[in-house]
C-alpha cells in the first residue's frame, strides 16, 4: 500500500479571522494551478465586529472564495461590488495589477454574524500574467451537481466527474465539494495529473487508509483511488494540470518572473496602483 503525502496546515490569523493554511508548504508548493489554500475556520463575530481585509494588491493569480456559512462583501479596483453568500463563487483574476477588499457586510455588523469558508489562489498561466483583470460572481444554481447513492458532488471550478463549471478558469482545473453519507464510496478517477483532498469533517478512508480531519492529502499521479465514508463526511478535491513552470510567491504576488514581483512591490509601496472606488484604507507592504 502506497504511503500518502499528508500536509498538516499551519494556523494563521488574517485580520482577526483564524485560518488553516496547508498550501503552500515545504512538502508541496502547488497542486495543479492551486498555489494557496486558506480554510477560514468557523467563527462567530459579536455585534460590531467582523472580517475587514482592507485594500491590498494582487498580480499573476486568480482568487476563488467559496463560503459554507456567512456573507462577505467583495469590492475591487475594476468597480465590482458584490455580496457573496454560501455556495456562491467569487472569482477574481488579477492580471497585471488589481486591488480588492473583503469584509463583513455593514448590514450584518450590528447583529453579529458567523463565517466559515475557503479561499484559494490559482496561479495564472504565463500568457495571462500580464493580462487584464476580471471579476465574476456565480450563483449556486449555476454550478453543476452530481448526486447518486448518498454521494453529492458540486463542481466549483474546472472539469471533473463528467461535470463542467461555468467559472472561467485559465488552465485545466479541478475543484469540487464532496458530501458523502455513512458507508458510501466514491471513485476518484485519474483524470487530472495532480490532485489533493482536504478533509473538512467526518471519518473517511482513501484506498483503506484513514484520513485525518483538516489535512491536505496528495493523491499519486495516474492512479484511480476510492473513498469510503466511515461516517457522514465533507471534503474538497483540488487539482489540475501542472503549472507551466515554477512560480514565485511574495506577500500577495505570484509570478513566473521575480522581476514582476519586485516591480509590483515598488508600485504598491509608491501608491502607483489601481484603487478600489470609495476606499481609502489599505494594507501596507510588509
Amino acid at each position: 500500500m502506497q504511503t500518502l503525502t499528508v500536509i498538516r496546515p499551519r494556523a494563521e490569523d488574517v485580520e482577526g479571522q483564524p485560518i488553516l493554511r496547508p498550501l503552500p508548504s515545504a512538502k508541496c508548493r502547488s497542486v495543479g494551478p492551486f498555489v494557496f489554500f486558506d480554510h477560514m475556520l468557523p467563527t462567530h463575530y459579536p455585534p460590531g465586529h467582523g472580517m475587514n481585509i482592507r485594500q491590498h494588491p494582487h498580480i499573476g493569480l486568480s482568487t476563488l472564495t467559496y463560503l459554507f456559512e456567512g456573507q462577505l462583501q467583495h469590492k475591487d479596483s475594476l468597480g465590482s461590488d458584490q455580496q457573496v453568500g454560501p455556495g456562491e463563487v467569487s472569482w477574481m483574476t488579477a492580471g497585471a495589477a488589481i486591488a480588492h477588499i473583503e469584509r463583513t457586510p455593514s448590514s450584518l455588523l450590528a447583529q453579529g454574524s458567523s463565517l466559515h469558508g475557503l479561499q484559494v489562489w490559482l496561479a495564472s498561466p504565463k500568457e495571462h500574467e500580464k493580462g487584464p483583470g476580471h471579476y465574476s460572481h456565480h450563483h449556486p444554481n449555476s454550478l453543476p451537481v452530481s448526486e447518486s447513492l448518498g454521494v453529492r458532488i458540486r463542481l466549483i471550478a474546472g472539469t471533473g466527474f463528467c461535470l463542467t463549471s461555468t467559472v472561467p478558469v485559465l488552465s485545466p482545473t479541478l475543484y469540487a465539494e464532496i458530501h458523502m453519507q455513512t458507508a458510501t464510496t466514491l471513485l476518484i478517477p485519474a483524470e487530472h495529473p495532480e490532485r489533493a483532498l482536504y478533509v473538512l469533517e467526518g471519518e473517511v478512508q482513501l484506498d483503506g487508509q484513514t484520513l485525518e480531519t483538516r489535512t491536505l492529502v496528495l493523491l499519486p499521479e495516474g492512479e484511480d483511488m476510492t473513498l469510503y465514508a466511515q461516517g457522514d463526511c465533507h471534503l474538497m478535491l483540488i487539482g489540475g494540470a501542472p503549472l507551466d513552470g515554477p512560480r514565485r510567491m511574495n506577500w500577495n504576488f505570484v509570478a513566473s518572473d521575480p522581476a514582476l514581483i519586485e516591480q509590483a512591490r515598488t508600485r504598491w509601496a509608491a501608491g502607483d496602483w489601481p484603487t478600489v472606488p470609495g476606499e481609502t484604507g489599505r494594507i501596507e507592504l510588509p
